[in-house]
């Protein structure tokens, strides 16, 4: 049985057979704190594991000056997966991105086997020097497939509440 997410990356014989094992709260907050350990570590293979093949990732603010909402970034699974791919290539920032996550509320569509999640994050660049400086703030609005075995990503908007990101960074936020 596909769901309207797309596949999960597993083989059938990998996924419980019989009725949906129910997912816990616990196992979708999860998730979420794992998707950002694998980007604060840059293990972009983890992250995109995480998703399923019809995820959808973007970075949206709100503009006052042109009084309407912006998107930075919109990329299906491939796409984010090509841009990650490239980091290596790419100039990046000194030291590293810390993320910090805090899950608000998990919304839970049983009957379509989802749930919709809203996070507040904050995002650090530590120096190479030891020194932190707030990098970016805003909210995650996650949905997630409740599979077999564990959730996955459908997809996350990172909706930034700041919108200097100085020279700003290949990783998604």
């Amino acid at each position: 049985m596909e769901s309207t997410y797309g596949t999960p990356l597993q083989s059938s014989n990998q996924r419980l057979s019989g009725s949906l094992v129910s997912t816990s709260n616990d196992d979708v907050r999860e998730l979420i704190y794992r998707s950002c350990r694998c980007l604060d570590v840059q293990d972009f293979d983890g992250y995109i594991a995480l998703c399923t093949s019809k995820f959808r990732y973007k970075i949206t603010l709100y503009s006052p000056e042109l009084r309407k909402d912006m998107i930075w970034l919109n990329h299906d699974r491939d796409g984010l997966a090509a841009l990650l791919a490239m980091v290596p290539r790419h100039l990046v920032r000194l030291g590293s991105l810390q993320r910090n996550v805090t899950v608000y509320t998990i919304d839970r569509d049983e009957t379509n086997n989802s749930a919709n999640m809203f996070s507040a994050f904050s995002v650090f660049n530590i120096d190479n020097e030891g020194r932190p400086s707030i990098f970016a703030v805003g909210h995650y609005h996650d949905t997630v497939y409740l599979s077999d075995n564990q959730p996955l990503l459908v997809s996350r908007n990172a909706r930034l509440a700041s919108r200097d990101l100085g020279i700003g960074s290949h990783i998604p936020i």
